[in-house]
C-alpha cells in the first residue's frame, strides 16, 4: 500500500513539473486561440489541466492569495478568456472580443479608374 502511495505521488509530481516546465516557455498570458480554450473549458476543471491546456500560466488579475482567483489568456487577435477559479477549480470564465473592425475604405477615384481597367467587380444580370 505505501508503494502504491509513493508512485501515485511521484506520477502526480512529474505531471506537475512537465506542466510547468512547458510553459515557462511562453508568455504568461498568452494562448494560441482564445476562442479555443473557450470551447474547452468546463466548470470543475483544476487549475492544473487548465494550464496544460493553454501551455502558458494565466496573468493574474487578482493579488496572491486571494480566493477566487482570476486570470486572464489572451490571443494573438487580441481576443481573451478571463477565468475564475475557487480553490483550484474553475468556477466561470468569459470570452471578450475585440469590436470588429470596418473594411477600408477606398480612397476618392479607385473605384472609377478600376471600372475604366475593368477591375472593379460589375454586378451580373440574372440569367433568363
Amino acid at each position: 500500500m505505501g508503494s502504491a502511495l509513493v508512485l501515485w505521488a511521484l506520477l502526480y509530481y512529474n505531471q506537475i513539473m512537465t506542466v510547468m516546465r512547458r510553459a515557462a516557455d511562453r508568455p504568461v498570458g498568452y494562448v494560441g486561440s482564445a476562442v479555443m480554450l473557450n470551447a474547452k473549458l468546463q466548470a470543475g476543471q483544476p487549475l492544473l489541466k487548465v494550464l496544460a491546456m493553454t501551455r502558458a500560466l494565466g496573468q493574474p488579475l487578482t493579488e496572491v492569495g486571494v480566493d477566487p482567483e482570476v486570470y486572464r489568456w489572451t490571443d494573438p487577435g487580441g481576443s481573451f478568456v478571463t477565468a475564475e477559479f475557487r480553490g483550484g477549480k474553475l468556477l466561470q470564465w468569459k470570452l471578450e472580443r475585440p469590436a470588429p473592425r470596418p473594411p477600408p475604405t477606398p480612397p476618392p477615384g479607385l473605384r472609377a479608374r478600376l471600372k475604366i481597367k475593368g477591375l472593379w467587380p460589375t454586378p451580373r444580370a440574372a440569367p433568363p
